[in-house]
């Protein structure tokens, strides 16, 4: 059970508003602190209270509730706008306030927008998680925080490896998002596992040529330096080596070393970049509805920025604007340019789109396997009680999964989701209720854009789903490569079916049949999800404790310490 909690303490007035020096960090003495229970048992409803909207007043951490997990959050800023910033693995809501840059990019958004930071779980102040998390899991948790801080309809700000779940929450649920601005991000990543770190960067450029295209590969020393910041991910995390590759403007490798420590444990880091390796969301930018803005530096260090060309040209109607500048976080990348095109975006007339009728949704057919035979051996009474618990089945099963029973197609059942790992886990319990009836099941599976009728949905995703049922023998359960891409980090073996053409959709189709037991072995899939994921408590260090502490409960020891630093000359 989780508390509903927010701090609230803030520092003696003669010490507000002051950044002290401690261990190369820069700390804000605003930062909120104090746990206080404010319930036993139940959970308080959302309430809009007045946010910090200057760097002087204290933005108080918050906890959102997402199924077991407590997320934490801060809301900034009075405009008029909600924009939800979803950031990477590298975050701490409280810590974010020690650099000056990031204070400053804050304080410009406030006076138009209402902020939402949060750090996602398994980073930074939230709760830890036994493994990597999917990206609609991801997506969730935005769409947790925002009901806890009685956010409706947001503008999303998705930023580095945050851009993914952000493009799939603003294509699966465009009634909640306003527009989507992304930051640093892509849809498709060159290096596919940990050895392409360590392979010739040549063959890693042809590898995204063939993929992207000649116009989207970045250059042969793009790809050398971010082949060394993943190998300082992988074995370095927590050293400062990894930021220190892609934010130039930060010079203390200390300062950077305790950010990551704080923020995420190896663990953590290593897992977050591994699925993000994997991870391909290039099927869900066509059907985007919604304003897009593409900010992306011409010498981002992270991701190159013909990633942010490529989103740009597949979002329909997005616009891409070039910012200079070599570091990776926006807040250092000319921050009032940075504003002003998300402020032109919200007010500028750009952010209001027509009612659309068109979202992302993860389709799943089921189908009895040779129904006749069965219900003439069964007789008409008994075949109408088998056909009627097994709609039972479905009807509990796709509520438990978080999806919706459009209609019956006879013999089976058309569903729908809001992502496809959540799809996966409902057929495989499916599959097996209907085993517990003494038939066979087939489910087809994909992910696409589909049309929202009255009760009803249409669109090419749907045809694919039923088309690839029909390749579905026995027990199966087939997907889309779209599928597998997308639920990374589930946990879920997929085994190659082949490609195949589907009557009456272009082109030849990947179809894979998920395993009964889960990842084999030895797999990518099975390494990933058994790599453990602490929280950042595991890897700090005492001096780290003793700044989170102080940051937290009394910010005003800190200017003592400053003081002593000073005294000693050192820095």
């Amino acid at each position: 059970m989780s508390l509903p909690t927010t701090y609230s303490m803030q520092a003696p007035p003669d010490m507000q508003g002051r950044r002290l020096t401690v261990d190369s960090i820069q700390l804000a003495t605003h930062v909120s602190s104090g746990p206080t229970a404010s319930g036993i048992g139940q959970r308080d409803p959302p309430r809009r209270e007045p946010a910090p909207t200057t760097l002087d007043a204290v933005a108080e951490t918050s906890y959102a509730s997402c199924g077991d997990l407590s997320l934490a959050y801060q809301v900034f800023g009075d405009g008029p706008v909600e924009l939800v910033w979803a950031g990477s693995f590298a975050s701490h809501v409280e810590l974010y306030w020690t650099m000056p840059e990031f204070g400053s990019l804050m304080e410009k958004l406030g006076t138009f927008t209402r902020i939402l930071l949060f750090d996602k779980a398994g980073v930074g102040l939230s709760d830890p998680v036994p493994r990597v998390r999917t990206l609609d899991e991801r997506a969730a948790e935005i769409e947790a925080v925002m009901d806890a801080a009685g956010f409706g309809k947001a503008a999303l700000l998705g930023v580095s490896e945050g851009g993914p779940a952000a493009i799939l929450f603003a294509a699966t649920r465009p009634e909640r998002t306003r527009a989507l601005i992304l930051t640093g991000t892509t849809s498709y990543n060159a290096a596919q596992s940990w050895d392409d770190l360590e392979c010739d960067p040549a063959e890693l450029r042809a590898h995204v040529a063939r993929e992207l295209g000649e116009g989207y590969v970045p250059s042969l020393e793009w790809i050398a330096r971010s082949q060394e910041f993943g190998r300082a991910v992988r074995s370095a995390w927590g050293s400062g080596a990894a930021l220190k590759c892609v934010l130039a403007s930060i010079r203390s490798t200390r300062q950077l070393g305790t950010f990551e420590r704080m923020c995420a444990s190896p663990g953590m880091a290593r897992a977050t970049a591994e699925a993000a390796f994997r991870i391909d969301v290039r099927p869900i930018l066509p059907t985007i509805t919604v304003p897009t803005l593409v900010l992306h530096a011409r010498d981002d260090p992270g991701v190159p920025v013909q990633s942010g060309r490529y989103l740009a040209d597949h979002i329909p109607g997005a616009r891409m604007v070039e910012l200079e500048g070599a570091d990776h976080a926006p807040w250092f990348t000319d921050p009032d340019r940075v504003a002003a095109e998300i402020e032109e975006l919200l007010t500028g007339g750009h952010a209001a789109p027509a009612q659309s009728h068109r979202a992302l949704r993860t389709v799943l057919f089921t189908d009895i396997v040779a129904s006749t035979e069965r219900a003439a051996a069964l007789g008409d009474e008994r075949w109408r009680a088998v056909l009627q618990r097994f709609s039972e089945i479905t009807a509990e099963l796709t509520q438990r999964f978080g999806g919706t029973v459009v209609k019956s197609t006879g013999d089976g059942h058309l569903t729908t989701f809001d992502g496809p790992t959540q799809a996966i886990r409902c057929a495989e319990a499916l599959r097996a209720g209907a085993e517990t009836l003494s038939i066979e099941i087939r489910i087809g599976i994909h992910t696409g854009e589909c049309e929202l009728l009255d009760g009803d949905i249409g669109g090419i995703a749907v045809h694919i789903a039923a088309r690839i049922l029909g390749h579905a023998g026995a027990g199966d359960i087939l997907v889309s490569c779209t599928v597998r891409d997308l639920v990374v980090g589930s946990g879920a073996g997929f085994a190659d079916r082949g490609s195949v053409a589907l009557r009456g959709v272009p082109g030849a189709w990947q179809l894979l049949a998920v395993e009964r037991h889960g990842a084999r072995a030895g797999s990518a899939e099975a390494q990933l999800v058994s790599t453990p994921t602490p929280g950042p408590r595991s890897a700090m260090r005492r001096s780290d404790r003793a700044v989170a502490v102080m940051a937290k409960r009394t910010p005003w020891i800190l200017r003592g310490v400053a003081r002593l630093s000073a005294a000693t000359g050192r820095r």
